[in-house]
């Protein structure tokens, strides 16, 4: 590829009206790309037609919506369902197909939704590239907690099948070393990070008495076993608080609260916020209870803010960011009694907290938008493994 030539780049994913990691991620990388490296970036949706965008995009992005309305399927009964399946990825493969042609790009980038089935035999002459945003274990699998032996047939099945389609791709991006690992079939597989999503003015001073978590109200991110953790503690710990932000179903967690005799004044299940950082930066430690995730970018948010963070050691992402004994605490995933007591040290020793504090603020800087974006452009344009 010419370097005075304007590298031309067409991701597939299915919208960006939904306020989730994966499109606050996307969205942050093509914007650089634009205003940095001046690529001609165009994406390529199926659903949301009409929609505002969750999060802020250059209008140097070109979005091509196909109208094929997937969601559709959410509502149907099975055999309606797949019926409109079928129906609909003939739609997307033919109107995807004709999109290609006429763009013509160098590189076509796969978020591995239902564009992955056909992607590679599209030929537009560019390379095709697949990112995958969770760990291949829980990849279609988000509620692990719910699974029947026909289940686990159909994903033995469907994942060989994923298999042959991702050797097909010139480059398979994955967020980590750990899930790197859980790929043993692929010769094409390089490991990029996500972004650190905002770069932090102010930096929490470790006074307030305050634990934080963030996340979906959902059984991927372990709410559960902090809230078990926490009342192992809480009445050690009086002037402390646990407070959790984020989207999703709080009844069952309340209903915990009140089985377990957690104290309501000094632990709040909280929704969304609109303004994280500050959530952060009035905090003095992080914990991350997940069971399972595909990164962790609230684990590198909260260290950028200045956080120690306590972590369960899930795959995958957890064990890749932090250093553990030094910018933060892993504890053995699933462990209850662990993840209180690893609470319990932090909040008994105020130099472990600021010490932490200094070195997650100096090891997340690997993670800074300049960096990743340098990662992408090796690989884009030079086609190097990292």
């Amino acid at each position: 590829m010419k370097n005075e030539r304007k590298l031309k780049i067409v991701y597939c994913t299915p919208s960006l009206y939904i306020a989730g990691g994966l499109e606050r991620v996307l969205t942050l990388k093509v914007n650089y790309f634009v205003e940095k490296y001046g690529y001609d970036i165009t994406i390529i949706l199926t659903d949301g037609k009409g929609k505002p965008f969750a999060y802020p995009l250059s209008p140097k992005v070109k979005i091509i919506n196909l109208d094929i309305n997937f969601e559709e399927l959410w509502d149907a009964p099975f055999f309606k369902k797949v019926w409109l399946y079928y129906k609909k990825q003939r739609q997307f493969k033919r109107r995807l197909t004709v999109e290609l042609l006429q763009i013509r790009p160098d590189i076509t980038d796969s978020l591995i939704r239902r564009e992955i089935n056909f992607i590679t035999k599209i030929k537009d002459g560019s390379k095709k590239y697949g990112e995958l945003h969770v760990n291949r274990a829980n990849y279609r699998n988000f509620e692990a907690n719910e699974t029947n032996w026909f289940k686990e047939l159909f994903a033995k099945f469907w994942m060989r099948s994923l298999v042959s389609k991702l050797k097909m791709l010139d480059r398979f991006v994955v967020l980590t070393e750990e899930d790197k690992s859980a790929w043993p079939e692929l010769q094409n597989i390089c490991v990029i990070p996500d972004p650190l999503s905002f770069s932090p003015t102010q930096y929490s001073l470790l006074t307030e008495k305050r634990i934080i978590a963030v996340g979906r109200y959902v059984y991927q991110k372990g709410f559960d076993l902090l809230l078990k953790a926490w009342a192992k503690i809480e009445k050690q710990y009086s002037d402390w608080e646990l407070v959790i932000f984020g989207d999703g179903n709080r009844v069952p967690y309340e209903q915990l609260m009140s089985d377990l005799g957690i104290d309501t004044t000094r632990c709040h299940l909280n929704g969304p916020t609109t303004d994280i950082q500050k959530e952060y930066i009035n905090s003095s430690i992080f914990v991350l209870s997940s069971r399972f995730e595909g990164f962790g970018m609230v684990l590198i948010e909260a260290m950028a803010c200045g956080l120690p963070v306590v972590s369960y050691a899930c795959p995958c992402g957890p064990k890749d960011i932090i250093k553990d004994g030094e910018d933060g605490l892993l504890v053995d995933n699933g462990n209850v009694n662990a993840l209180a007591e690893t609470m319990s040290c932090l909040i008994t020793d105020d130099v472990l907290r600021q010490s932490m504090s200094q070195a997650g603020r100096r090891n997340v800087r690997r993670f800074n938008i300049e960096q990743i974006a340098q990662y992408w452009k090796t690989v884009f344009e030079k086609n190097e493994n990292l």
